[in-house]
């Protein structure tokens, strides 16, 4: 098998079915393995080593925010990624999703493409954001009294650059890098290094988890 390594969990057969069509129609994706819950998704990940693996969330037994987080933690620093499928009804699960460790969420009833080249961008060790459920999501992140990991990501915001926080702000926004240079008024490249920057001094894996933590943090300092 050569491409991108894919796996499929979602406990409706006949979605899990279209799912593996829809993955398996394009050449540089590669499915290799599909199953209907959290526990089956942890020994098809042993086995199979999959680049990405595609989570439904609500799952029978070991839902897919708990089978994120052991995947995330068998593999600290291996290949496996998850993105997550939700629904709009599912907003309140997606932060707790990505908290666990996903790369990002899409919808389900996103077009076929953009699925496809969300498992393509997580691959290479980027993020992903369904752009019609981020803003829900952020809104439902309501501030509620600081927690300690709270505290420490204020401290390590300290550290930012006046341009750094800029970046942050327009992350928590949702643009994309090309359209945080065309805001700023500087190279894509500034970007990424601005980002790699951020993403070392506070400590996260990457620009979700930035768009969540600094939305958080601003919803602390209201």
């Amino acid at each position: 098998m050569t491409g991108i390594r894919v796996l499929v969990c979602d406990d409706e057969q006949l979605l899990r079915e279209a799912l593996v069509r829809l993955v398996g129609a394009a050449d540089d994706l590669t499915v290799v393995g599909a199953v209907g819950d959290g526990a089956a998704a942890l020994a098809a990940v042993a086995e199979h080593r999959p680049d990405v693996v595609l989570m439904d969330i609500r799952l029978p037994g070991m839902d897919g925010i708990e089978a994120t987080r052991r995947i995330v933690e068998r593999n600290a620093g291996g290949p496996t990624r998850v993105l997550i499928l939700t629904t709009y009804d599912l907003d309140s699960y997606v932060y707790a999703g990505l908290q666990a460790g996903a790369s990002g969420f899409l919808l389900k009833d996103a077009p076929g493409e953009r699925i496809r080249d969300g498992i393509r961008i997580v691959a290479a060790g980027q993020s992903v954001l369904a752009p019609e459920a981020t803003t829900r999501m952020i809104e439902a992140l309501q501030p509620i009294l600081p927690t300690d990991e709270d505290r420490a990501l204020w401290a390590a915001a300290e550290r930012l650059t006046d341009r750094e926080r800029q970046v942050c702000e327009l992350i928590a926004q949702g643009m994309s890098n090309d359209e945080i240079a065309a805001r700023l008024v500087i190279s894509r490249y500034t970007v990424k290094v601005h980002v790699s920057s951020i993403l070392a001094k506070l400590g996260l894996p990457d620009r979700v988890h930035v768009l969540l933590s600094w939305s958080r943090l601003r919803g602390l300092r209201r």
